[in-house]
């Protein structure tokens, strides 16, 4: 007997794949989604197609450069500097309060990840990079213990996958998530947050780097 897959599924897969080409890269800035196209890619209606773009539009990755012509969104230099400032001040306060919280348990995972981290910036595998990193935030934030944080940071998430996915100083990346660590396990506030805002604004400029440029200005 075959199973029909409801219609929210099948839109919710379709955003999920697509989500996932623009974060990894494979739909490229200024590049035109055309419905038609997608939906023969995933076997699926045009219908799911076009609810996933429109849920791609309200989450940042697309805009419509016409009411018929969808395209990839181009980041600018405030688009990273705004999104950068909410990562700061959200992040800063989840590593406080995960130095409090944290249990051996959530320190044994956050170490692991990190184990994961080191195999895959030896490998050079980009995106698997970006997947053990995004991780390990989402770990620190829910070790906060905070539902109201984690739901203030779910919804640009993705979009903080896509912008530091260009960011290819890896051992650097690497090298501050175990200090991060260390200062979460040590119990103290103020040093993980003091860890976690340097790292925020460290990675913001080598995002801007790769983005823009070396000559690219910062505030």
């Amino acid at each position: 007997m075959t199973t029909i897959e409801p219609l929210g599924a099948v839109r919710e897969r379709v955003l999920g794949e697509v989500r996932q080409e623009i974060i990894a890269g494979r739909l490229r800035p200024g590049e035109r989604l055309v419905e038609r196209e997608l939906a023969e890619r995933y076997g699926v209606s045009r219908v799911p197609v076009r609810e996933a773009i429109r849920a791609l539009v309200a989450e940042g990755f697309v805009h419509f450069e016409t009411p018929r012509r969808a395209v990839v969104r181009r980041l600018t230099p405030t688009d990273v500097e705004e999104l950068f400032e909410l990562r700061e001040a959200l992040e800063v306060y989840a590593a406080g309060l995960a130095a409090v919280k944290a249990t051996p348990q959530d320190l044994a995972e956050v170490e692991r990840l990190l184990d994961d981290a080191a195999d895959a910036t030896e490998a050079g595998d980009a995106e698997m990079i970006t997947d053990v990193n995004s991780r390990l935030h989402d770990r620190i934030v829910a070790m906060a213990g905070n539902g109201l944080l984690t739901n203030a940071l779910e919804p640009v998430a993705g979009r903080l996958r896509w912008m530091t996915r260009r960011n290819e100083e890896w051992p650097q990346l690497l090298v501050e998530h175990r200090e991060l660590y260390e200062a979460i396990a040590s119990g103290d506030p103020d040093r993980a947050r003091t860890h976690a805002r340097a790292h925020v604004r460290t990675n913001y400029r080598s995002t801007v780097r790769q983005l823009f440029g070396e000559e690219a200005e910062l505030p």
